[in-house]
């Protein structure tokens, strides 16, 4: 038995429908990439320019370097309740 004129043209509207859908979800995705790459790249460039010695170490030595800073004593209560700019003088 042949599909309808309107049933036809209901599951077309439907695969269009999911067309737009995927590719909204692809747009957002892609945003969101590209927030978290802008952002990662503006805090490593913060963290090159208040501790220029981390340009030279690989990525396990600046691990190690910041898991060191965080055991400093008042560094957790200082990350919980962040100053409002690092311009202290």
């Amino acid at each position: 038995m042949d599909k309808s004129l309107e049933e036809k043209k209901v599951e077309k509207k439907i695969g269009q429908l999911q067309n737009q859908q995927k590719i909204l979800l692809n747009r957002k995705r892609q945003e969101e990439r590209r927030a978290r790459t802008h952002r990662l790249i503006e805090r490593g460039a913060i963290l090159e320019g208040v501790f220029p010695a981390v340009v030279d170490m690989e990525g396990e030595e600046v691990k190690a370097f910041l898991i060191a800073l965080s055991r400093l004593p008042g560094v957790q209560k200082m990350a919980e309740n962040p100053p409002e700019t690092g311009d202290e003088k």
